[in-house]
């Protein structure tokens, strides 16, 4: 089926209702809105990164010193994305901490109770995420990458569910059911390269590990979902985005220390 305007605009609202807070039109449930979703999932990511530069603009403008800001760039994303993806992140830490069997951590994931584990891994993600923005050098043009790293982690996650094996029925295998995969990894594909040559662009060391930290982290997140799970799903795709946020925000910072000491 050729794809419509009118089709690619309700996959687009679709992405923003289901993946952030953004009011959006109503739209029905069903395939013919969902072809698009997965191509249209970094778009939810470029209004985070909008977000968290203009976090960025007013901390420059009032003199806010690192610890709010940090503390902003570790919160906002939280706000707009409405916490979904870290509630996949949570229900995945509790699956992996059963050391259960592959099934019996499918189950997990559909649990809605929040286990112990849970808290412990969404405190410590929260704090390490928090440290790592602190850390952050805003004497660098560097730290306009972090504008783009919400866009690339959603690229590599949606990438990552199209490609992989699925683990069974949910929103997330509905929408792949519902997608051209060929179009869907194109697109996405599409998107990593811009995001890399971006980054790039702004900062040609920093960008190149931030861009290989996000592959990375598909790559090995792609290969436990398949051993632990039996393949992605939507859980899995929060958890993905989350673990890729946290690896590329700890390139970044990395990269701008060493840089740092280098040049000055």
């Amino acid at each position: 089926m050729k794809p419509t305007m009118k089709g690619i605009l309700r996959s687009i609202a679709t992405a923003f209702a289901t993946f952030s807070r953004v009011p959006m039109p109503k739209v029905e449930w069903k395939p013919e809105n969902q072809r698009f979703v997965l191509a249209s999932f970094p778009l939810v990511g470029v209004l985070i990164g909008l977000v968290l530069a203009c976090w960025w603009a007013l901390c420059k403008w009032l003199s806010f010193d690192s610890i709010l800001f940090a503390a902003g760039i570790t919160l906002l994303p939280v706000l707009v994305s409405g916490g979904i993806h870290l509630d996949g992140f949570c229900d995945t830490v509790d699956a992996l901490s059963s050391h259960a069997e592959p099934e019996k951590k499918r189950e997990i994931l559909k649990d809605p109770h929040v286990g112990a584990f849970a808290v412990i891994g969404v405190s410590a993600y929260l704090l390490a995420h928090f440290a790592f923005g602190t850390e952050l050098i805003d004497d660098s043009s560097a730290i306009f990458i972090l504008f783009l790293i919400p866009a690339m982690s959603r690229t590599v996650a949606g990438y990552v569910s199209v490609a992989s094996k699925s683990s069974g029925e949910g929103m997330l295998s509905a929408m792949r059911d519902s997608a051209p995969e060929e179009t869907a990894n194109q697109a996405l594909i599409i998107w990593f390269v811009v995001l890399a040559v971006l980054m790039l662009a702004i900062s040609p060391f920093a960008g190149l590990f931030v861009a290989l930290s996000a592959a990375l982290s598909g790559w090995l997140v792609s290969r436990m979902a398949a051993r632990q799970f039996g393949g992605m799903s939507g859980d899995l795709s929060g958890f993905l985005v989350q673990v890729g946020e946290l690896a590329m925000l700890c390139a970044l910072m990395l990269t701008q220390r060493v840089m740092w000491i280098w040049f000055w």
